[in-house]
């Protein structure tokens, strides 16, 4: 990758461990420090709109939502300015934290970026007993867990391919969790933005209030940080959509498409050149074929958390 337009290098460039999906490097220069995001386009489950994406930073940044200042976008790379920050746990945030999340979503969804519609998604793929039947016969580590819950897993896709999205349609961030966001001086900083595109409202709100409400399982939800979710977001000019099952299918969907991206990769047995190591490919597979159950069956007690 050619980066001469951040400076003469004054070291090496170095990973940072820790991404789902792409591999991301701390490059330090002349010029200053930058985030440089390898780009995994090789077994992405839809394609990214890298420029798209891009120009919908430049404007969110301009916009003062607080957030790395993007540098640059190529077909393989993304570059923004190093932000240093605290990382942000997987438990419940703070309230005023979450509230301040909320008037970011608002603020992020009144930007007016124009955004071609996004293609006609496949139908939710159904086919977790096949997938069973090949983790049974190559060995995996957790096959026999995911042969006991294929016939759930089967009502989570049946789910998710009929449950009604009761709109607005807003272009957003799509992937507000801990694990993209950095806390500076005790507020949020939003991170990783290759998600961003065109999503059902209750969808986005579900995921981020609930995410930012809890910790690793969902025995520990604190009703009051959700709420501030969506205090901030209505005190930040927006509007909240209706109560019901949608506010949490968009979760419900992401984690079952990535689990079962990462099924893919385990059952290939390759370290890929880009992505996630293969290890992790596998610990996502045990949080997914854990978690998930668990998540659906919880899902009449979260839609009390909108009464």
């Amino acid at each position: 990758m050619d980066l001469s337009h951040l400076g003469a290098p004054i070291g090496p460039m170095v990973r940072v461990h820790g991404g789902f999906a792409n591999r991301t490097y701390r490059l330090d220069t002349d010029r200053g420090s930058f985030a440089v995001k390898e780009l995994n386009v090789a077994d992405r489950r839809r394609a990214y709109r890298v420029e798209d994406v891009f120009r919908f930073e430049r404007e969110a940044f301009a916009a003062g939502v607080p957030m790395p200042e993007p540098i640059s976008a190529g077909h393989g790379t993304l570059v923004h300015r190093w932000v240093e920050g605290q990382k942000v746990p997987e438990a419940a945030v703070p309230a005023a934290f979450a509230f301040e999340i909320g008037e970011i979503l608002a603020r992020i969804h009144a930007l007016d970026v124009p955004w071609s519609p996004t293609p006609v998604e496949e139908p939710t793929p159904r086919d977790w007993p096949e997938l069973a039947a090949r983790a049974k016969a190559t060995g995996q580590p957790w096959a026999d867990e995911l042969a006991s819950h294929a016939e759930t897993f089967l009502a989570i896709a049946r789910f998710v391919g009929t449950c009604a999205r009761p709109g607005p349609v807003v272009l957003t961030h799509g992937d507000v969790q801990p694990w993209n966001l950095l806390a500076r001086e005790g507020r949020p900083v939003v991170l990783d933005w290759e998600l961003s595109g065109l999503l059902d409202l209750s969808g986005e709100l579900g995921s981020t209030a609930l995410s930012l409400a809890k910790g690793p399982g969902f025995d520990d939800i604190e009703p009051a940080v959700f709420r501030s979710v969506l205090d901030g977001y209505v005190a930040g000019g927006g509007a909240l959509p209706p109560p019901g099952p949608s506010w949490f299918v968009f979760l419900v969907d992401g984690w079952l498409g990535h689990t079962r991206w990462n099924v893919l990769r385990c059952l290939a047995g390759v370290e890929a050149s880009t992505g996630p190591d293969l290890a992790l490919s596998h610990e996502s597979v045990r949080d997914g074929v854990r978690g998930l159950p668990e998540l659906f069956g919880r899902l009449p007690e979260l839609e009390a958390l909108l009464g």
